[in-house]
């Protein structure tokens, strides 16, 4: 039995996609897409799979793993582990120039991370005040 192994990364959030053949099933964190909520989360989730071909959706069986982050990092981590796992059960270069036109964030990822606090204020940026009157 193939299975392969792809993960993906967004802020703190780290997902792990396990694809193998099946009968079309997502599972997120051991729950199945349908109930996974709030609702944006979902449609996020569900986005690699509308550019997919319906014979290889029903196919395949897709168990994610996600930890760190807030909700919506956790999405976005899910959508690339998913993506890249697609990508390589399918091997097809069309399927791969249809997700970078859709979304080029679905392959690559995005780099940007929480600037550290710095000395002198309560964050990165900002600085205590002080009046003198």
């Amino acid at each position: 039995m193939k299975s392969i192994l792809r993960s993906g990364k967004r802020r703190t959030a780290i997902a792990r996609a396990i694809i193998k053949d099946g009968k079309g099933r997502v599972l997120i964190n051991g729950k199945p897409l349908e109930v996974i909520e709030p609702k944006i989360v979902r449609m996020k989730l569900t986005e690699p799979f509308l550019l997919l071909k319906e014979k290889l959706r029903t196919s395949i069986d897709i168990t994610v793993k996600v930890k760190g982050g807030g909700f919506m990092g956790q999405a976005d981590a899910a959508r690339i582990a998913i993506a890249r796992a697609l990508l390589a059960w399918s091997n097809s270069e069309e399927l791969r120039l249809k997700f970078l036109e859709y979304d080029r964030h679905m392959i690559v990822g995005d780099p940007r991370r929480r600037e550290p606090k710095h000395f002198g204020g309560p964050g990165a940026r900002a600085k205590y005040t002080k009046s003198y009157r």
